[in-house]
């Protein structure tokens, strides 16, 4: 129950039957320690929850009995396992739940938009997007697919399979022309492949739509597998190169980074 419901359930007569007050009251027990506040003596808890001490002492023994506090007598403190709570929630995430936020995070930095997508046969297939300015003329929905070798974020999928999967992917690929400036032979692709795979992201220009550039970094599992990509869609003309290696490469790789170790926290707990 979060804040604003724990409001909601005071504020709103008739939900007060289903409103149970010692549950708000210990969540609010556990809130009281933080950052700033990482021990605490019960009267210190009881000032910060409103509760009286004895009420405050009652839930503070609890949770030491059930191993969320400890306690050397007078200091109180959580220990690890409130962390469970988190990961309870965490587990139940997908892919996309995972990756929004840093998604939204990241796009209000770089005012630009960022997808998610997974490789699916020669198609990349967005998977997650927070958009914040048209920029192509194709409309991207969840869903859209694109061709991987035209794409940043295919040819990062591409650069994250085993050679023997990737040398079946060029073997039957159409590497269709989308602009003039797309790559159509299997060893430009392949060096562009390479040069991802020792680079850790891929900035394509102008192949897959005139006027649009991207870049983007791989997100990987537990194992270090890639299992999707990420990209930072933006016009070709808005920013130099330097700026682009020197401002959005980083900002793009410690978000893909971010969004790996919550995917891989959200499997292993």
């Amino acid at each position: 129950m979060s804040t604003s419901d724990l409001d909601d359930a005071r504020a709103n007569p008739v939900a007060s039957t289903d409103y149970v007050q010692s549950l708000a009251r210990g969540l609010s027990v556990l809130k009281a320690f933080g950052a700033e506040r990482p021990r605490q003596s019960l009267s210190d808890v009881a000032r910060t929850t409103g509760l009286t001490r004895a009420t405050a002492r009652r839930f503070l023994l609890t949770l030491v009995e059930l191993g969320y506090v400890r306690t050397d007598g007078s200091q109180f403190w959580l220990t690890p396992r409130v962390l469970e709570l988190g990961y309870t929630y965490l587990s139940a995430l997908s892919l996309p739940d995972v990756a929004r936020p840093h998604l939204e995070s990241l796009a209000e930095q770089v005012e630009e938009s960022t997808s998610v997508s997974v490789l699916d046969g020669d198609d990349v297939v967005y998977i997650a997007r927070v958009p914040v300015r048209r920029i192509m003329t194709v409309s991207i929905t969840l869903g859209t697919r694109f061709p991987a070798h035209a794409t940043s974020m295919g040819r990062v999928l591409l650069a994250g399979l085993e050679p023997e999967e990737l040398e079946k992917y060029l073997a039957r690929a159409e590497l269709t022309r989308m602009t003039s400036r797309t790559l159509t032979t299997i060893d430009d692709l392949r060096t562009e492949i390479e040069k991802v795979r020792t680079d850790g992201y891929a900035i394509v220009d102008q192949e897959l739509e005139e006027g649009l550039r991207s870049l983007a970094a791989p997100i990987r599992d537990e194992s270090g597998a890639v299992v999707a990509s990420m990209n930072i869609s933006t016009h070709a003309g808005r920013y130099p190169d330097d700026t682009v290696h020197d401002v959005l490469v980083p900002a793009l790789i410690s978000t893909a980074d971010a969004i790996s170790r919550d995917l891989v926290s959200t499997r292993t707990h």
